[in-house]
């Protein structure tokens, strides 16, 4: 499954401690995440991705998040052995 999240509040080039915490989450459940100007976004198995969601989520309010949007689809090219039509 890919995951792309954006936490508030956003300042353009100074990702503060909320955003910072919410990625040193998602890492330390094992994934690795593209981190973006508006947003990042990682990939998970879809059997590990709840607790992914949940770290990244607990991580971004304990330091100071005041909006987390999420947005999570299939990964389709994982579903096509890596290939997108």
């Amino acid at each position: 499954m890919e995951l792309e999240f954006t936490i508030e509040p956003f300042v353009e080039g100074q990702p503060g401690p909320h955003v910072q915490a919410a990625v040193a989450a998602a890492e330390a459940a094992g994934v690795g995440v593209e981190f973006g100007p508006f947003g990042s976004t990682c990939r998970a198995p879809a059997a590990t991705m709840p607790a992914v969601v949940a770290a990244i989520v607990d991580a971004a309010f304990a330091n100071g998040a005041t909006h987390v949007s999420l947005h999570l689809a299939r990964d389709e090219s994982a579903d096509l052995g890596g290939h997108r039509p």
